[in-house]
């Protein structure tokens, strides 16, 4: 049963923004809120007016949109020492965002306010106080970050707590308690998060935690049991340094596991999805490890694991992964056993047994390729063509005669790689030529070139992605590698493997079963 309310307050495209390698356009900036409203975020800090063009394009833009849930939130700080708030120019830009809400951060550590400020204990409260007054006057719902707080507590608790003081006689409507440092421990964040809101029963209390000691989402955890009902963070926890707190863990820990009322529950399912596409957009990888969201959250491989999963998955599955829009994935491998192997096997026979001589026959296979090198849960695409074509259900779309690839240098205008390859299609032979930027993109233009006019959706392939690993470095130039390819078109992706001592033959083997694999996607879908 629900509780209370808790309201996410998202910060990626400020607080994230901030994050090595991380530069959001506008246009990135705007396709991200829409995702944070489809999700049901309750506030999205979206930047600083003042600090640059970009932003003040963003604010004017982002007006126009039509939100469900989101409240857009500017961004800046208390008005600067010795000056009048209404002479400040970055809080006249402030206002120039027009949002409804705005955020005002303000220290909290005396350290900070007189070794970084350089200025009084008194000037920097009347600092917060005459911010806050001047911006609800001007009609603004107002969150104050006091930065630093928890460091400044437990060196100067009075003075901290003075701070939050001044804030809440000046009309802020949130005081949000930022561990700037990301140095507490939950312990600390639990026990001072208490006293801040039983001091303050009239206000609403907020968290904001950074991940320096990998704490971030737990100490978020702990300050909403303490009584915190606004959490922030940002979307896979991107942001400086370590990060900040993850919010696409906290929400389902706060609405799943503590019943209390984060998004709407329905919107739960978009999690996944906005992860994944807000680390797209980020140019970012995605963490396949990630909790919840994660590609292996819910992957077992185990065969004992997945016996159990497959009688009840709460064997090991703390919740249903359809709750956060995810799935269960049962990886295929020499470990899993039969058990999971007939998963796989049924979906394309269903009169397959544990017995079946298919079926240990398939399984025997794939101990041999992964003795070779293969590693299918991370190609479940090569696997599902290699069960289509052991159990006779796979009619080849084309074969391979022959193919050659040349590398010259230096290049012409940053093409080095010639290939050209002979290729069969019903009975009727085929031979391309193409020029690419290194052998495989060259090998890759020229399969395309040949089959296209028998097979014009190849063309809506993309390779994503493209991996190699060499298996053992012991044999040097001689050893094994591994090439994993990663391909999407306007629906699907899908990951294909190829392995060989030869990195031309082994990114052809995964080249080739990307194209297949496509193809096939396309009959089934007839």
């Amino acid at each position: 049963m629900v509780q209370r309310a808790v309201t996410a307050y998202d910060s990626t495209l400020r607080d994230g923004a901030q994050a090595q390698g991380v530069s959001f356009t506008v246009e990135d900036k705007l396709k991200i809120v829409k995702r944070l409203d489809e999700l049901g975020i309750g506030y999205v800090e979206a930047g600083n007016p003042g600090s640059n063009p970009k932003d003040l394009e963003f604010f004017e833009r982002v007006a126009e949109l039509k939100l469900q849930h989101a409240k857009i939130i500017a961004f800046g700080s208390t008005r600067r020492i010795g000056i009048k708030v209404e002479d400040d120019r970055n809080l006249q830009s402030l206002l120039s965002a027009k949002t409804s809400a705005v955020a005002i951060f303000g220290k909290s550590w005396d350290y900070q306010v007189t070794d970084i400020l350089r200025t009084t204990l008194q000037e920097n409260l009347a600092m917060i106080g005459d911010t806050i007054a001047y911006l609800k006057a001007q009609g603004k719902e107002v969150v104050f970050d006091a930065e630093h707080f928890y460091d400044g507590y437990k060196t100067n608790a009075d003075y901290a707590m003075q701070t939050l003081q001044v804030a809440a006689d000046a009309g802020a409507d949130v005081l949000a308690l930022c561990d700037t440092n990301g140095g507490t421990f939950p312990n600390e964040i639990f026990e001072i998060t208490q006293k801040v809101v039983a001091q303050f029963p009239k206000v609403q209390i907020g968290i904001h935690c950074h991940n320096d000691c990998e704490m971030a989402v737990a100490n978020s955890v702990v300050a909403v049991q303490a009584g915190a009902t606004q959490v922030q963070g940002t979307i896979n926890g991107i942001g400086e340094r370590c990060g900040n707190a993850n919010l696409v863990s906290i929400i389902p820990n706060v609405q799943l596991k503590l019943g209390m009322a984060c998004i709407p529950p329905h919107h739960m399912e978009n999690l996944t999805t906005t992860a994944r596409f807000v680390s797209e957009v980020a140019n970012m990888p995605f963490n396949d490890k990630a909790p919840y969201v994660g590609h292996d959250a819910f992957a077992h491989k185990g065969g004992m694991h997945i016996d159990a999963v497959n009688k009840n998955p709460i064997s090991y599955e703390h919740i249903n992964p359809n709750q956060v829009g995810n799935e269960r994935h049962i990886l295929v491998s020499e470990v899993a056993g039969r058990g999971a192997l007939l998963n796989k096997l049924q979906q394309i026979e269903p009169t397959l047994t544990k017995d079946s001589p298919d079926t240990i026959r398939v399984l025997e296979k794939l101990k041999a390729l992964e003795h070779e090198g293969y590693q299918f849960e991370g190609a479940e695409s090569s696997f599902d063509l290699l069960m289509h074509k052991l159990l006779g259900k796979f009619e080849p779309f084309f074969s391979l005669k022959q193919y050659h690839v040349s590398i010259f240098e230096p290049s012409a205008d940053g093409l080095n790689s010639s290939a050209t390859i002979h290729v069969n299609v019903n009975g009727q032979d085929a031979t391309a030529t193409a020029q690419g930027d290194g052998p495989v993109n060259a090998l890759d233009k020229a399969m395309r070139k040949a089959l296209e006019k028998f097979y014009p959706a190849i063309n809506e392939i993309k390779l994503m992605d493209y991996k190699v690993r060499v298996l053992d470095s012991s044999q040097a130039t001689a050893a094994k590698v591994r090439v994993i390819i990663e391909s999407v078109d306007h629906q699907y992706n899908w990951t294909t493997i190829g392995v060989s001592t030869d990195i031309i033959e082994a990114s052809w083997l995964a080249l080739k079963d990307a194209v297949e694999y496509k193809l096939l996607l396309e009959l089934k879908s007839e």
